[in-house]
């Protein structure tokens, strides 16, 4: 059973990971039209907007299940240490990344940049904790 579980927390976060990379679209296409003065992506900003706290909870559901798995599968938090820092890693930037982007008011927001920085920070983690993920696995 923890087997299947294992697969699913994988599989689960694997999504989560498209989806992040999906916001990170839309997320640069209104970056790269504000910046070059074209048409306002109306659509795309507020897609990004809908979608960003929902996949920020995903992702710390998505950490909470395979420390939780862990636990119930070894009693021991720390059986993969690398895998486990770059979640909680990732944990906190994405709700740094929310709680910045709460903070942006105007086009001109200085938080604009940080917010950028993190969600690049992100999806770079996601990518090197799924090759840690998958060396958990195989």
């Amino acid at each position: 059973m923890i087997e299947a579980l294992e697969y699913l927390h994988g599989f689960y976060n694997g999504m989560v990971m498209i989806l992040l990379f999906y916001q990170g679209w839309l997320g640069i296409s209104v970056r790269r039209a504000r910046r070059s003065k074209a048409p306002f992506p109306l659509k795309a900003v507020k897609r990004h907007r809908k979608i960003g706290p929902i996949l920020a909870l995903f992702g710390g559901l998505g950490f909470l299940f395979g420390l939780v798995l862990v636990l119930l599968d070894s009693g021991q938090a720390l059986e993969f240490p690398p895998h486990l820092f770059v979640g909680l890693a990732i944990v906190v930037l994405l709700t740094s990344t929310f709680l910045i982007s709460r903070k942006i008011k105007s086009p001109d927001s200085p938080f604009r940049t940080s917010h950028f920085g993190l969600g690049l920070f992100v999806l770079l983690l996601y990518i090197i904790q799924s090759f840690l993920g998958l060396g958990v696995l195989f």
